[in-house]
């Protein structure tokens, strides 16, 4: 007893902590599935069960009715035969005309037309629809109609048969080959007697009386049973009331015994008789469609009615406890506590949603509060952070002294040194967009500007050495970037790409727009590096930090990296590629949501 109490005790803790793991709406399933369902689907199941039962019981009375009515007309039939077949046993004429010897044909016939005037003999015969045949081991007789010699069948199957039995009437089925007395093969049912009332007179005489066939097949359809019923005889199917036993066809085994619902065996005259009755709707679809009324009853008042009610049941509790789940979701992500709308019922839910709307309006209260206060503390801070950045501004801002760079252009352009004077000019327009700092963004076109002097220059330097191409799209052109994002990359490239090989290198800059993105990209075919040092900088990029600018010596590319995640809201995208001794390639793919544009008659668009 303590033993089963244990295991009670834990299988209640485990069924606790299990259900503890599922959502509301999954244990309003189990308890629909294991308190309704289950319940239900056994009782229904049993209910069925009793009434499947029963017409599984009507069923076989029925085909037991069935058999016994098959016997009855069978056994009817066979005494009739028996009855006509004594009475022929019986009659001293009949056998007087068997016995005896006849000098000639001549006299044969004339004693047969004696013989065919007892018109008691010719009416019994006539009212019959069966076939009768006598035959005499007497050579006189002239075989013919309904007398033959015995010599003729002495070899015959149901002669070899009825031979051997010890028993002077024998009923015989079987399928007749001899050609005696038709010229087709058929199936007979005969019933065969010895006419050995009269011993002394040393003939020996047999009577064999054909049942009409069709006319037991005719009777058997006639009854219009809704079941295939078979009467077999050997194992061997006789008779059936469906059309796949015929006269002409040969007596074949019964191969459906296994589908046989019923059987019974008797015996008649010496023969094992069976009978088989078939069911073919014996499936559980067949008692389903007949009692598919009470089926369907069942089945709305046990499964759709509990079903509609926990369904309700459970909207009633999961909705409104989900809705208030998601209230407390977009309360911890929001600045403030959302409230519950439409708060309705006056159960312990609706009750818990009421002080939840009054305790979250007392907590905005209190934030707000509390917001104004911090609100000049973070502007206080933000303030401080571009400071840092125009710090960082400050470290990227060459002192050329333009006056001089001027004074110089001038002086190679009056020498007729208009190359010289040309690259000053371009160094002049570098010089000046990093020290002239007051807005920190420009266009593309405007940057597209600073890179092509800038290039000039470095093609001025390296000479043969360096090749460069710039493509930019139209409609790319007044998007607003920050100033020398793009030329940094582009230095990037110039100095640890073709400055640091030997041999002739390009430099490409695209500026295009690619599925809602504006995408930046630099590309060279100089030194490359190594798998090492790209991971490296990609994890530099990534991590971005002011804090971390400030620590590095070289600060170039991360600066700008720094500034277009700034003005994105952290969208920006970098990738960064590159194969030693091949090159390498830097894509920058800005959101066109987070940029300005300026419109081409000058009005700036967000």
């Amino acid at each position: 007893m303590g033993r089963i109490k244990k295991m009670a005790e834990k299988m209640d803790t485990f069924l606790q902590r299990w259900l503890e793991k599922l959502n509301l709406t999954r244990k309003m399933l189990v308890l629909y599935l294991g308190c309704v369902m289950a319940p239900l689907v056994i009782t229904d199941t049993f209910v069925f069960w009793s009434i499947v039962r029963s017409e599984q019981d009507n069923v076989r009375h029925e085909m037991e009715n069935v058999v016994s009515a098959v016997e009855y007309n069978l056994k009817t039939e066979v005494e009739r035969a028996a009855t006509l077949g004594k009475s022929i046993y019986l009659n001293s004429y009949i056998n007087e005309f068997l016995t005896r010897n006849y000098d000639s044909e001549l006299e044969f016939y004339n004693a047969y037309l004696a013989f065919m005037e007892d018109t008691l003999f010719e009416s019994s015969l006539g009212s019959q629809q069966m076939k009768i045949v006598m035959y005499a081991d007497n050579p006189t007789i002239v075989s013919g109609s309904e007398f033959h010699q015995l010599g003729r069948v002495k070899n015959t199957e149901w002669y070899q048969e009825f031979s051997q039995y010890d028993q002077d009437v024998m009923l015989h089925c079987y399928y007749d080959t001899s050609g005696l007395l038709e010229a087709s093969p058929s199936r007979k049912v005969s019933l065969i007697r010895r006419l050995n009332l009269y011993q002394r007179d040393g003939c020996e005489k047999v009577l064999k009386i054909d049942l009409d066939y069709s006319g037991m097949i005719r009777t058997l359809e006639s009854m219009k049973y809704d079941f295939p019923v078979y009467v077999c005889e050997d194992g061997k199917a006789l008779l059936s009331n469906r059309s796949d036993q015929g006269m002409l066809k040969p007596l074949e085994p019964f191969a459906k015994r296994q589908e046989a619902a019923y059987s019974h065996e008797f015996q008649l005259y010496g023969q094992e008789i069976e009978i088989y009755v078939l069911q073919t709707r014996n499936n559980m679809l067949y008692y389903i469609e007949k009692n598919l009324p009470m089926v369907i009853f069942l089945v709305c008042i046990n499964v759709l009615l509990p079903w509609l009610l926990v369904r309700n049941i459970n909207r009633s509790l999961t909705h409104r406890i989900t809705k208030l789940g998601q209230v407390f979701s977009r309360g911890c992500e929001a600045e403030e506590l959302s409230l519950v709308e439409q708060v309705t019922g006056n159960d312990e839910i609706a009750v818990l949603m009421r002080n939840y709307n009054w305790m979250a309006a007392r907590q905005n209260e209190l934030v707000q509060t509390v917001y104004k206060e911090k609100l000049k503390e973070r502007e206080t801070d933000i303030a401080r952070q571009n400071a840092e950045l125009l710090a960082l501004h400050s470290q990227i801002n060459p002192h050329f002294l333009f006056n001089a760079l001027e004074s110089i252009r001038m002086h190679s352009f009056l020498k007729k040194e208009y190359e010289t004077a040309h690259m000053v000019e371009m160094l002049a327009v570098m010089e000046r967009q990093n020290v002239d700092w007051g807005n920190d963004d420009v266009t593309v076109k405007e940057e597209v500007g600073f890179v092509q002097a800038y290039l000039e220059l470095q093609k001025y330097r390296f000479g043969e050495r360096m090749s460069y191409q710039i493509e930019v799209e139209d409609a790319c052109r007044m998007y607003v970037i920050p100033k020398l994002s793009l030329v940094t990359f582009v230095e990037n490239a110039c100095v640890h790409g073709i400055e640091s090989k030997v041999a002739p290198g390009w430099v490409f800059v695209r500026v295009y727009e690619k599925q809602g993105r504006l995408c930046l990209e630099v590309e060279d075919t100089g030194a490359g590096m190594d798998e090492k040092t790209l991971e490296r900088m990609r994890e530099d990029v990534e991590n971005l930090s002011i804090e971390k600018i400030r620590q590095m010596e070289h600060i170039g590319v991360c600066n700008a990296c720094l500034r277009l995640k700034m003005i994105s809201g952290n969208e920006v995208k970098f990738l960064f590629e590159s194969e030693q001794g091949v090159g390498s390639c830097v894509t920058v793919k800005l959101p066109v949501e987070s940029l300005r544009k300026i419109e081409r008659s000058g009005r700036k668009r967000t």
